[in-house]
């Protein structure tokens, strides 16, 4: 998962602190296609470039880059991103910059708690699946497979058979 990648090391090579691309990629785990991309989507921002054309970031960049990133793996839309990203710009004050970020991060918050909760169901479902096709993997009834595996006593016994097992393993039950 994405939260897991955090580098050893947390420095630019460069002296002015400031990041290269290529810097920008090995700090955040990320790729220079990705660096680039979302240069290029106007998410993220060089402050200069050197004389042979490189960009160069701020930190401030690199945490916004970890941000994205970990927000892409979130599964939020490139469009979700930049709009949370500009809230604050298009606010007219810091109470309605905070109250306006807040309202996009509720949102998301809630949209990620379902999510959880359907990642949640899906592996204890998957789980079961897998637990119940190991037995079958020491299947003995080689007369059964593949259209009467619904009879078997590893299925016919089983007490709830998940319903992933039911499509995956065509038991129509």
């Amino acid at each position: 998962m994405e939260a897991a990648r955090k580098p050893k090391s947390t420095t630019a090579r460069r002296k002015d602190g400031l990041i290269t691309t290529g810097d920008m990629a090995r700090l955040s785990r990320s790729t220079l296609r990705t660096v680039r991309f979302y240069e290029e989507a106007g998410l993220l921002h060089p402050v200069q470039r050197t004389e042979g054309g490189h960009r160069l970031f701020a930190t401030s960049e690199l945490r916004r880059l970890r941000l994205i990133s970990d927000l892409r793996a979130a599964g939020f839309a490139l469009e979700e991103i930049r709009e949370l990203l500009a809230t604050k710009e298009g606010a007219g004050s810091g109470p309605s910059a905070a109250r306006a970020v807040n309202e996009r991060l509720d949102e998301q918050i809630k949209s990620m708690a379902e999510r959880a909760e359907l990642l949640t169901r899906l592996v204890a479902e998957l789980s079961a699946t897998r637990a119940l096709l190991d037995r079958c993997t020491r299947c003995t009834h080689a007369e059964l497979f593949p259209h009467s595996c619904a009879t078997c006593e590893v299925v016919s016994d089983a007490s709830d058979v998940p319903d992933a097992a039911k499509v995956l393993w065509n038991l129509g039950r």
